[in-house]
C-alpha cells in the first residue's frame, strides 16, 4: 500500500558537490539525519511540479533543468505494510552555497559525495545517495565543463 508520494532532488554545483539538507528534530522522518530537498507529492501536483516547489520551500532557489531519475518503492517507517513512492530527480545547477536561503532543516549545504555518505543519512538518501554517486547521471554532472 503506497502511504505517501515524495519528490526529492539531487541537485550538482559544476565542483560536483551535491546539495544536502540536514533534518532538524522536528522532522516526521528521519530527524536529524541528512536528506536532499524534497518532500510530499501535494494532491493534484505532478513529481515535478512537487520537486521544484521543494526545492524552491527549502533552499529558495529554482531547481532549474530537473530530469527524471527513478522511481522506486521504499518501506514506510511510519506504518508497517506502507511503502513510500519516491520520484528522484537530478540536475545541474550553478548556485553557490552563498545563493541557498535555508528555508527547513539545520542545514542545506553543497557535500562532496565522501563528505554525504560520510553523515548520518535518512532512510531516502542512505537508499539513494550511494547509488546516484555512482551513476553515470551524476558523473556527467561532476565532470561538466565549467565557465
Amino acid at each position: 500500500m503506497i502511504e505517501r508520494r515524495v519528490a526529492v532532488v539531487f541537485l550538482v554545483d559544476p565542483e560536483g558537490r551535491i546539495l544536502m539538507q540536514h533534518r532538524d528534530r522536528h522532522a516526521k522522518v528521519s530527524p536529524n539525519q541528512w536528506s536532499m530537498p524534497g518532500g510530499k507529492i501535494e494532491e493534484g501536483e505532478s513529481p515535478e511540479e512537487a520537486a521544484r516547489r521543494e526545492v524552491l520551500e527549502e533552499t529558495g532557489l529554482d531547481a532549474g533543468p530537473i530530469m527524471a531519475y527513478t522511481v522506486q518503492n521504499r518501506p514506510s517507517v511510519t506504518t508497517a505494510d506502507g511503502e513510500v513512492e519516491m520520484h528522484v530527480f537530478y540536475g545541474p545547477t550553478e548556485a553557490t552555497q552563498a545563493d541557498v536561503v535555508l528555508g527547513e532543516g539545520q542545514a542545506m549545504v553543497f557535500l562532496t559525495p565522501t563528505d554525504g555518505l560520510a553523515k548520518d543519512l535518512g532512510v531516502t538518501a542512505a537508499m539513494l545517495l550511494p547509488r546516484f554517486v555512482a551513476s553515470e547521471e551524476y558523473q556527467k554532472l561532476a565532470h561538466r565543463a565549467v565557465g
